[in-house]
């Protein structure tokens, strides 16, 4: 999986892990208003790593947590799925909107047999430093978006977006270079 080779989701091993990653996940979504170093006790227990001055809202959902890295002063808004099969990668002072999806998941599409059968592979996702992700974007497979670059809300965003754009739209484009 973690070579982007083709895997199956029902390996044993990979389900366990999903478990364990979904129990601290049901506490972390339960937390109070008020429980902010629970939650960042839970995080710090749940992701490969998240940097000072980092945080999540609730509800906060992914597959394994342990191949997400978010550096420092970044901020996750409500509701962000991060479907984790390949690394995630966040930079510094990203703020992602409420409803985002990072996705590493890739399913076979011209090998029915091969996707009847719930083979998958993955390919990570590269969030730079200063990133502005909009409500309810879509970072698909493979993707990685550069430093200093606003993702408008409601994009989708299939290809890789370079430093210092504002890039929008189904699929994502960019639309105009930033100072």
């Amino acid at each position: 999986m973690l070579l982007g080779e083709l895997y199956r989701d029902n390996d044993a091993d990979l389900v366990a892990e999903r478990k364990a990653c979904q129990r601290l996940l049901d506490q972390f979504n339960a937390t109070g208003a008020d429980e902010d170093s629970l939650r960042l006790d839970l995080l710090k227990r749940l992701l490969g790593s998240i940097g000072e001055g980092s945080w999540v809202m609730p509800r906060f959902q992914c597959d394994y947590g342990s191949l997400i890295t978010i550096g420092s002063n970044s901020f996750l808004n409500y509701d962000a799925i991060l479907m984790d099969c390949a690394p995630i990668t966040i930079g510094n002072d990203v703020s992602i909107g409420p409803r985002a999806q990072l996705l590493t998941a890739l399913h076979p599409m011209e090998d029915h047999e091969a996707r009847r059968q719930r083979w998958e592979s993955a390919a990570p996702v590269v969030i730079g430093d200063n990133v502005w992700l909009g409500g309810g974007v879509i970072v698909c497979p493979g993707v990685t978006i550069g430093d200093d670059t606003v993702i408008g809300a409601g994009s989708v965003v299939t290809k890789d977006v370079p430093s210092r754009v504002f890039a929008a739209g189904n699929p994502c484009r960019v639309i105009r270079e930033l100072p």
